[in-house]
């Protein structure tokens, strides 16, 4: 019996769900057990375990902007509340509730990042959560459960590589649909260093980029990136070729890879969408949803996450931003749940 992690926090859907007459909301039927131990025997080998991290100090201590705290709870309101209509695999799915990251983000609100003693705080106090989200994820894994993340910032991919390691008792890969490879050298943890921190500690064996943009990554990283063996197609490259050509070369890939593997989506790389850092010029949620189809078919691909998504960075406001992000969050996850009852 695993102990229940003291920073693990259920969610109730009912919090979320507005009822219709005659109809049945996700949120009315999702499994979301209110207890650890409850949420722990709810999961095998078919399920598909919901979590949220809501967070943005690893954004922020890569000297990036907040918001992405907000991302979590605008896709439950849209989720939520859309129909049960009998077509999703909605009986694998439960809700698995939260990291709780509050205190870490009260102790990182004051924080001046440009200042070098508060971008060290920052970075520490993303450590924490590494540690935390790591613990939580370890037990879910183990259980033979995938999980979906949602997050927060694209610094959870290492706990999420180092969680399915551990439990797999092997390295993972990963491939990240992602303007930025997130390679960045280990000069204290954030959102930009997620993977570079797996490969170093040995946890992360293969791992690819896809819609990589050259000029938003330092030749420090990019050399890095080199020098660990790993790949990426530039989004130039993807201009020139249809994005399922491509996805189908990358998913032979990972499956070649014959190891469990995760598949990374930062939000940033779609064009327009509510992001910790706001992209004009990404793929389209077409090509999105493409790369998390082509991937999540393989029951080695362990884990979806969904990061960096910031209700508040839409220029036209929270109230849009939670829309967006709600619905652009939600259907990346039908997307993955119906390329995975295939």
């Amino acid at each position: 019996m695993h102990h229940t992690p003291s920073y693990w926090r259920p969610v109730n859907p009912g919090a979320f769900v507005t009822s219709r007459a005659g109809e049945t909301r996700i949120g009315e039927s999702i499994a979301a057990p209110q207890q650890w131990s409850a949420l722990l025997e709810s999961l095998n080998d078919t399920a598909i375990v919901l979590v949220g991290v809501p967070e943005s100090i690893g954004p922020r201590a890569n000297l990036g902007r907040g918001g992405a705290e907000a991302g979590f709870a605008a896709f439950l309101q849209q989720f939520l509340n859309m129909q049960d209509a009998g077509r999703l695999p909605l009986d694998r799915l439960v809700l698995g509730g939260e990291v709780d990251c509050q205190d870490l983000m009260s102790a990182a609100a004051p924080l001046d990042g440009t200042t070098p003693k508060d971008l060290t705080a920052l970075r520490d106090l993303c450590q924490q959560l590494d540690t935390r989200v790591r613990d939580v994820l370890t037990p879910l894994f183990a259980s033979g459960a995938r999980v979906i993340l949602i997050g927060g910032g694209h610094n959870n991919a290492l706990p999420l590589i180092q969680a399915l390691a551990d439990a797999s008792n092997s390295p993972v890969g990963a491939v990240n649909l992602d303007p930025h490879s997130d390679f960045r050298p280990l000069e204290g943890r954030h959102s930009g260093n997620g993977f570079s921190y797996a490969h170093q500690q040995g946890k992360l064996q293969h791992y690819q980029v896809v819609s990589l943009h050259e000029a938003k990554n330092s030749r420090a990283t990019l050399d890095q990136l080199s020098a660990a063996g790993a790949s990426y197609v530039s989004m130039h490259q993807l201009q020139q070729s249809r994005m399922d050509k491509v996805m189908a070369e990358v998913a032979r890939q990972a499956c070649d890879w014959q190891l469990p593997f995760g598949i990374e989506l930062d939000v940033d790389a779609i064009t327009g969408a509510p992001a910790s850092a706001f992209n004009y010029t990404g793929v389209s949620f077409a090509q999105a949803q493409t790369f998390v189809q082509r991937l999540a078919a393989y029951s080695t691909a362990r884990y979806l996450h969904l990061a960096e998504a910031a209700p508040a960075c839409h220029p036209a406001g929270l109230e849009a931003g939670n829309k967006a992000c709600g619905q652009l969050l939600s259907e990346l996850v039908f997307t993955y749940l119906l390329a995975t009852n295939q």
